[in-house]
């Protein structure tokens, strides 16, 4: 995933969950998520961490893939917001939003390894 106008790679694995069991289980019961992995939920309009063991960020997008909310550091037990312009979600590892710089507004592009790659050269 990167930024669609700097073409700053955001994370290198987002692993897809757009079916319904996928997006129920989520990360669930998972040990950990690696610094450069995250979870993209579609559609998605709100998550939690019932059952987690750590803290994630959360960046909600709209249709346009505009990130149109952003939670940080939410911690196992909770419920995350609720954007109603929201269309899917991205959980990513706690402080990837700081590290990255990611804001309102911005958009963001889902490409291939091999495309991003592209991109950045």
């Amino acid at each position: 995933m990167i930024d669609a106008a700097s073409k700053q790679v955001i994370t290198e694995d987002v692993k897809k969950a757009y079916r319904f069991w996928p997006r129920f289980k989520g990360l669930m019961l998972t040990e950990g998520m690696p610094d450069h992995t995250a979870l993209h939920l579609a559609p998605c309009r709100s998550v939690h961490t019932f059952f987690m063991k750590y803290s994630i960020d959360i960046i909600y997008l709209n249709k346009q893939n505009e990130i149109v909310g952003i939670e940080e550091n939410l911690s196992p037990g909770k419920l995350g917001k609720r954007f109603s312009d929201a269309h899917s979600v991205v959980e990513l590892p706690a402080g990837k939003v700081k590290d990255t710089a990611i804001t309102l507004g911005q958009e963001v592009a889902f490409v291939e390894e091999t495309e991003a790659i592209k991109q950045i050269i």
